[in-house]
């Protein structure tokens, strides 16, 4: 993980080091990429990508691109007319650090780099892989994803939703980008075939709704300190949650039953299912480890 971590970090300097940027936007949008991060979607383009032997320059660049997309997306879901929140990552979001002028124009430049990083020739990909990459990251960051997930979280505020309807929220506000993040590393492969782009959006999908429900639960049972951002936030904007709607008990449950469904999708795909079914992964080099290791990372997180 450090050093996919390292490499997503090294693109992103580049990307982000370009002299005929204004230096306040360069300056808001280095702060908001580069100012850590648990990097979980990166990391899935990575997971995904290494298990069907797809070149690693390949998914520097794709990594890079998704944290473009998150990062933009975190700047406008802090902004005064979401969330208004001013910490995160336990540092000032980026409008108040700066202004909320510069923080739309930060976020809006990010998300059209993302797109400007799969699409350049230094990419590696091939025209038939940027093309499917770049149609699959617009459609899970776009109104049928992520952007549709952000308003239909604003108009369930302070309403009641049934598991349903909340769980279609955060399949798109969530869970959409990552499984855009599992999908766009694995076609970076040559030789990924439907079959395993099937069983790994499936995985995609049960993860990133438990990522979700794991933020529910922190919201409640973490601190500030933690999590980097206000704890309780949830709560004091109305907003509609698993342990609300279910409890903590059922949410954690929940939880545990997603894990599970992504595990047995690994379970399904990998060369070593015996292995994977009975989690003895530490220290073996199965190139499907990594899928497993950050299912367990993302619902043990304390942050």
């Amino acid at each position: 993980m450090q050093e996919f971590l390292a490499r997503t970090h090294d693109k992103l300097e580049q990307a982000l080091t370009v002299a005929e940027v204004p230096t306040r936007l360069n300056d808001a949008m280095r702060y908001s990429t580069l100012n850590g991060g648990k990097r979980v979607r990166a990391l899935l383009v990575y997971a995904a990508g290494t298990a069907l032997d797809a070149p690693l320059e390949r998914l520097d660049s794709v990594a890079a691109a998704i944290e473009c997309v998150h990062a933009y997306s975190l700047i406008h879901d802090d902004l005064p007319a979401m969330d208004d929140d001013d910490l995160r990552r336990g540092k000032p979001t980026t409008h108040i650090q700066f202004d909320e002028a510069t923080a739309i124009l930060a976020g809006d430049a990010l998300q059209t780099m993302a797109f400007e990083l799969v699409a350049c020739d230094s990419s590696g990909l091939d025209d038939k892989q940027a093309r499917a990459i770049t149609l699959k990251l617009a459609q899970a960051s776009g109104s049928c994803g992520m952007v549709g997930g952000q308003m239909l979280d604003i108009l369930a505020t302070n309403t009641s939703l049934s598991q349903a309807q909340l769980e279609n929220v955060h399949r798109r506000k969530t869970g959409a980008l990552i499984n855009a993040a599992v999908l766009c590393g694995s076609l970076c492969s040559d030789d990924v075939n439907a079959e395993q782009l099937s069983v790994l959006s499936q995985y995609a999908d049960h993860l990133g709704l438990a990522f979700q429900v794991i933020d529910d639960i922190l919201d409640i049972e973490s601190s500030t300190e933690i999590l980097g951002k206000p704890s309780g936030a949830d709560i004091e904007l109305g907003k509609s949650t698993y342990p609300a709607l279910l409890g903590l008990a059922e949410s954690k449950e929940l939880a545990k039953n997603l894990y599970d469904r992504a595990i047995d999708c690994v379970q399904t795909i990998s060369d070593n299912s015996e292995l994977v079914q009975h989690h003895k992964l530490d220290g073996l080099t199965n190139k499907f480890s990594l899928l497993y290791d950050l299912a367990t990372l993302i619902v043990d997180r304390k942050n």
